[in-house]
């Protein structure tokens, strides 16, 4: 009988309160053709995590192990994947495939794939001792740094920063924050160190006082004006009734970017007052592996502070449950332990 290993499998979605994540045994994974096996140091918890277990992003296998910002250590490979030795560190992210042909892979848009795939929703994810995943696909992590100060930046850090380049802020800008959570904290400190005024609107006090101990210029409530009109807006709050507010706070030419995969229903809009004068609403699908070098080696130059908030791999049901109770503030971090 081969190894096995403790993993969380989405079992039932629904409500963090029926308990749609199970913890199992699962047999340590081998790695297909141009695949690494990497044991896992430490994942970082997203909400779209959340949004699957609950049901509100549809499940794509059953028992999907989710997870999707992983730091670890190559430990085996398949055929044809002999580029990462035993022992290199490397990081996981949301995207883990694309078929590289179409016409969107040829214009450098990788992440409008159609035939794109995903860690932890196509593939087994994070929230396990081991996973495989594609040895073109991964990215390279200094071996010096705390797992969980790099765990946030392969999701949470890469598409608040994919974000930021589809809000096209203007050089020294007024960039309007709304939702302060894993990825929004690091998206702000990206957009300060490139001399952006920052405001952040978001419901919690706490993350209110986060935003401003990292540079925000102002930090209020979400359904109140910001002090000045905008250039541009990131809505990272998974809360389609904030779309019309944000809008309504950009300044003539402003664009609004919605940084989620999964948002609640957008109420009706106001021409006048929320889309004229060239004011422009946009989204924001996954993220090309361009994005996630940039944003890396935009670290490495500017580090960021890393709001973490730990776990075990045993808890991980908690950590889910306490993110979608507002308890987190950062980003909640699986370890592995020892």
């Amino acid at each position: 009988m081969g190894r096995t290993m403790t993993a969380w499998v989405v079992r039932r979605p629904g409500p963090m309160e029926t308990r749609p994540l199970e913890r199992v045994r699962l047999p340590v994974p081998e790695p297909a053709p141009g695949e690494v096996l990497i044991r896992v140091e430490a994942c970082a918890v997203c909400r779209t995590d959340l949004h699957l277990a609950e049901g509100d992003l549809a499940p794509r296998r059953p028992g999907t192990v989710p997870g999707h910002e992983v730091v670890g250590r190559v430990v085996g490979r398949g055929p044809e994947a002999g580029r990462l030795g035993d022992g290199t560190r490397v990081g996981v992210a949301w995207l883990r495939a694309t078929c590289g042909a179409c016409r969107h892979c040829a214009r450098g848009a990788e992440n409008l794939c159609p035939h794109s795939r995903y860690t932890g929703w196509d593939a087994d994810g994070g929230y396990a001792e081991y996973l495989v995943a594609p040895q073109d696909f991964v990215y390279p992590l200094p071996g010096d740094q705390p797992a969980d100060a790099l765990a946030p930046l392969l999701c949470a850090g890469i598409i608040g920063y994919r974000a930021l380049v589809r809000a096209e802020l203007p050089p020294g800008g007024r960039l309007g924050v709304y939702g302060f959570g894993a990825s929004a904290h690091l998206t702000a400190q990206v957009a300060v160190a490139q001399g952006a005024t920052v405001h952040v609107l978001t419901r919690a006090a706490a993350a209110r006082r986060l935003a401003l101990e990292l540079g925000a210029a102002s930090a209020s409530p979400a359904d109140q004006a910001p002090p000045e009109p905008l250039d541009s807006a990131i809505l990272f709050a998974p809360v389609g009734d904030l779309v019309p507010v944000a809008l309504a706070a950009l300044d003539r030419g402003g664009t609004l970017a919605v940084a989620g995969i999964h948002l609640t229903d957008v109420p009706p809009l106001n021409y006048q007052d929320h889309l004229f004068q060239e004011r422009t609403l946009r989204s924001v699908t996954a993220n090309t592996r361009a994005d996630g070098l940039a944003l890396l080696e935009f670290a490495a130059r500017h580090p960021l502070r890393v709001a973490t908030t730990p776990y075990e791999l045993g808890e991980a049901d908690r950590a889910l449950s306490d993110l979608a109770a507002d308890r987190v503030t950062g980003v909640a971090v699986l370890h592995m332990g020892g």
